[in-house]
């Protein structure tokens, strides 16, 4: 039996050096585009904020449409019943773009923005994952305040509440999650 699952793992499973070809085409395939188009902002940001402000616009417009797509097609302003629990259809369709967003976004702010970061990277991950579930906490608050409290379409909220998470979201992640230590 352990020779079948064996041979399963080497068939099904890509080996570690083909992932890391992976790994590498991709971060240079992103940086190439996002670097590619810096010389238009040169004059008015250094090389980091403006890849941040690439990936991060990146990501975010990947969740924001996720999320408006899952609001729409997926969850039909309906609520979701969890057996345990009802969340209601902004929420839901909050959490499903928030599932995408975090892989992508560590990805792009690790090996893309703050490449310079001396922090090791479990504790970038676990930092990321705080910082990350903080955001959805907050975004989650701003979502429900401005739905459900000021009736605000679900839609408006959720790009209000964006622009206000971005902003707290990259000064964490610059000073805390990625951030580099000073030489001694």
């Amino acid at each position: 039996m352990d020779g079948l699952v064996k041979l399963f793992q080497r068939a099904c499973l890509p080996s570690p050096p083909f992932m890391k070809k992976v790994h590498h085409f991709v971060k240079t395939a992103i940086l190439q585009l996002v670097d590619s188009f810096y010389p238009l902002f040169k004059r008015f940001m250094p090389l980091q904020t403006f890849r941040y402000a690439a990936c991060g616009g990146g990501n975010t417009l990947l969740g924001f449409i996720l999320y408006t797509l899952s609001y729409k097609l997926i969850f039909r302003d309906e609520s979701f019943d969890l057996g345990f629990y009802v969340i209601k259809s902004h929420n839901a369709s909050l959490i499903l773009a928030f599932l995408v967003n975090f892989p992508v976004g560590f990805f792009l702010m690790k090996y893309v923005v703050f490449v310079d970061s001396s922090i090791r990277g479990h504790i970038q991950l676990l930092r990321y994952f705080f910082v990350f579930v903080s955001n959805l906490f907050l975004n989650y608050l701003l979502l429900d305040a401005l739905v459900v409290r000021l009736g605000v379409n679900a839609i408006l909220a959720q790009v209000i509440s964006t622009v206000i998470v971005i902003v707290i979201s990259y000064l964490l992640q610059r000073h805390f999650t990625f951030k580099v230590k000073a030489k001694e």
